[in-house]
């Protein structure tokens, strides 16, 4: 008999942080930041980026006048770079579930605050260009409206209040350290999402923690399941990358014996930061031979622990010879699983297999199979 996963605990409600968890302000920051530190000689290189992740804004600009050594005080620095920001906030997308999340809790009349360090009319501001956003939110607080932002509870206890609800009948969503501390020290539950790559280990207090929005499980907190699962997979919105096929670690078909066609990640950075590492589904078009099936997967592998995150397309056919060099394009359609870690090489071999099936068997839908036809496979 197949006994039932026990539910993590009852909620009610949703909590939910915004920079870094509903939205993509990472790759905005590091752009002003580019921008504004040339004046003073400086360059940005990111480093500071996990330093300031779920800080006031304030604590981040002290944060970087101390390790970049700026000749400026503080709120001088706020002064000039949050007008920079906010001419950003059109450009800041959401992150790959966000829109699916929200939508699906709102039809199903789940409460939902909005709880961020940032201030009030920042968040308002952001928000403003994601549709049905602002209403689907009973509650919104941003870090101007309590006396200490989180790591404090205060922040959540309010919303919590405001929500009529118990914190305890709270489900917190949150991207940083500081929000999952502040989200256990007011009594709710918490899922860490976390923004930065490689730091899960940082997250040990939080009830779980996961790879992106598009794992999230809401049935395990007795909140109303996804159903848009099919086949094993996720549909998305499909995105589009190609290029030239590179060598990569030789281990594909080497150690493997799964031959990946890869992709440099030169110029697709910002495409990298804004989907999560994991499994995904597609078509794949090679400039000479035609168009075919693919299992694709994007991250630092675990089981190798790549420095960088790779793009690794797995094309569904068996070719007599390398095609080093001739121009791939791929149209990415549906997400399969999250990137893990596997004790053993045999253990992985066999869970890369289980997603060439998935994706063999999914691609045949109508749903994913019209991607087939896509233009930019045939524009080569």
């Amino acid at each position: 008999m197949l006994i039932a996963q026990p539910l993590k605990k009852l909620v009610s409600a949703v909590i939910l942080d915004l920079d870094g968890t509903l939205i993509n302000t990472d790759g905005i920051v590091s752009d002003v930041l580019k921008v504004y530190l040339v004046k003073y000689g400086k360059q940005w290189d990111g480093r500071e980026a996990q330093k300031i992740v779920g800080k006031t804004p304030l604590e981040e600009a002290a944060i970087i006048v101390e390790d970049y050594k700026l000749p400026c005080a503080t709120e001088d620095f706020v002064a000039e770079i949050y007008p920079m920001f906010n001419d950003q906030c059109c450009n800041i997308k959401a992150l790959p579930g966000a829109n699916r999340l929200i939508k699906h809790l709102r039809s199903h009349g789940v409460p939902m605050a909005l709880a961020s360090n940032s201030p009030r009319a920042s968040i308002e501001s952001k928000i403003s260009y994601h549709q049905g956003w602002k209403e689907s939110f009973s509650v919104i607080i941003g870090g101007d409206e309590v006396k200490m932002g989180k790591p404090s509870p205060e922040i959540f206890l309010e919303a919590a209040k405001r929500l009529n609800m118990e914190p305890s009948s709270c489900l917190v969503i949150e991207d940083s350290v500081p929000g999952v501390t502040a989200g256990k020290a007011a009594g709710t539950e918490v899922v860490a999402v976390p923004s930065i790559p490689k730091q899960t280990h940082l997250y040990t207090s939080a009830d779980e923690v996961i790879n992106s929005l598009l794992d999230l499980q809401l049935e395990k907190w007795g909140l109303p399941p996804f159903q848009d699962w099919v086949e094993g997979t996720l549909p998305l919105e499909p995105w589009y990358i190609g290029g030239p096929v590179i060598k990569g670690y030789g281990r594909g078909s080497k150690v493997l014996g799964i031959p990946t066609a890869n992709l440099s990640t030169k110029g697709y950075s910002s495409v990298l930061s804004e989907h999560p590492s994991g499994v995904y589904v597609g078509w794949a078009g090679l400039s000479t031979r035609g168009i075919y099936k693919m299992a694709m997967s994007i991250g630092w592998n675990p089981y190798f622990n790549n420095s960088e995150k790779t793009i690794e397309p797995w094309l569904l056919h068996e070719f007599d010879e390398d095609f080093y060099g001739e121009e791939l394009r791929l149209v990415i359609v549906g997400y399969i699983r999250p990137e893990e870690n596997f004790p053993t090489l045999e253990s992985l071999i066999a869970k890369i297999l289980d997603d060439g099936k998935i994706a063999e068997r999914a691609l045949d839908l109508p749903l994913y199979s019209k991607y087939k036809d896509d233009s930019y496979l045939k524009n080569t």
